[in-house]
């Protein structure tokens, strides 16, 4: 049987191009020698290690089969773009996506937990098996054996009721196509870091999705689906505060006093 052909040097040295970077430019970008980044191109070096090839797939936003198996100078400009942006077949999970996991002692999956200290570094450390090793993880019985769930620390009051600093466990997602409206998710983005948001599915129409908070002092924001890099439905939560279900009652309490006290300096 025929070995399958190889495209990464021709690959990268089409994206290089497009993007209008010259080899130094890239092999800077890439933290290895100009050299180096000539041998791929050129076919005299082969495979490159593992975490060079996610690199180059983190940079170019293709996934590592794409840029290995698929010729993109014979692939159209719209797809091409379509997939820098992240608007593709892969979106529904068809290509596996590498989702580093640990396990228990008795090889079951661990739910691994990502505090506050550590959250900001998830972007850049996802895929990073050591990264993911280095969190603490826990069991929860009652979840569903066959899923994969993870749990993420909240900073801040967007989603109240949930309080802050509380943890919110999210199943993953294989295929983003499957938002639902209204249902809430943990997502990790390239700009907006980990956020937790109510999300409405706009990907048909718009390429995006519209992300909500519950607290009504924050506004919606969109954000374009290739701006995705992971994302978990919210399943469950904990925390050691008992959620304020009376803070719109609060809020009210605070607006009404704040209105007779701006009356009553007016003479009203």
């Amino acid at each position: 049987m025929n070995a399958p052909k190889m495209y990464l040097g021709s690959n990268i040295r089409f994206l290089r191009t497009r993007l209008k970077k010259s080899q130094d430019e890239m092999a800077a970008l890439l933290d290895i020698k100009r050299s180096t980044l000539n041998s791929y191109e050129n076919g005299v070096a082969i495979t490159p290690p593992l975490d060079l090839l996610m690199k180059i797939s983190n940079y170019f936003r293709f996934s590592i089969d794409t840029i290995v198996r698929t010729d993109l100078s014979k692939v159209s400009d719209e797809s091409v773009n379509d997939i820098e942006k992240g608007f593709t077949k892969d979106i529904e999970g068809k290509n596996l996506r590498v989702l580093y996991s640990t396990v228990d002692s008795n090889g079951r999956d661990n739910i691994e937990l990502v505090p506050v200290k550590s959250k900001a570094g998830y972007t850049a450390g996802y895929r990073d098996p050591e990264y993911i090793s280095s969190l603490p993880t826990f069991q929860l019985p009652f979840l569903l054996k066959d899923r994969k769930y993870r749990a993420f620390q909240l900073d801040g009051d967007s989603m109240l009721p949930i309080p802050d600093k509380a943890y919110v466990v999210g199943e993953y997602m294989q295929n983003l196509n499957n938002f639902k409206d209204g249902s809430a998710y943990i997502i990790a983005t390239v700009d907006d870091g980990v956020v937790f948001k109510v999300v409405y599915n706009q990907i048909r129409k718009r390429k995006k999705l519209l992300l909500r908070s519950l607290n009504p002092a924050y506004e919606p924001f969109d954000i374009e689906i290739g701006q995705v890099l992971e994302a978990w439905k919210f399943v469950n939560y904990f925390s050691t505060e008992i959620p304020d279900y009376y803070s719109e009652l609060t809020k009210l309490k605070h607006d009404f006093k704040s209105m007779s006290a701006r009356l009553a300096e007016m003479g009203v």
